[in-house]
């Protein structure tokens, strides 16, 4: 993974590190963040600009064209699966997306630690 990639991971990491909502910091060194259009041409993944599961983050666009909010919004899943590996991704099949408690922590990172 390019310096670039792992700067933006690690600065999203130390804007998390600011929060204290979960027993540990949010593990970067195994989280893989790529650029993957076709992805979100995929029918149920068009509305979205970035997707994570477990240590993967995927980006609709370049990593240039992308705010350090949304890597922020996608670490912070990652950092819930890290701590809720199954009930974490099963929530949005049980709760849908808009009102699922974890899109909006993850929503909510990244707002409170851009004013930090």
């Amino acid at each position: 993974m390019s310096g670039e990639r792992r700067a933006a991971i690690e600065r999203a990491a130390a804007r998390l590190r600011t929060l204290d909502w979960y027993p540990r910091p949010v593990d970067t060194r195994r989280v893989l963040l790529l650029t993957t259009p076709w992805v979100f041409r995929l029918p149920g993944m068009r509305r979205f600009h970035g997707y994570a599961a477990w240590n993967l983050i995927l980006l609709k666009r370049p990593l240039a064209q992308v705010s350090d909010d949304l890597v922020v919004h996608e670490l912070c899943h990652v950092w819930q699966m890290q701590h809720h590996p199954v009930a974490m991704p099963l929530s949005y099949v049980l709760r849908g997306y808009s009102h699922n408690p974890n899109e909006l922590e993850a929503r909510r990172a990244a707002a409170i630690t851009a004013r930090a």
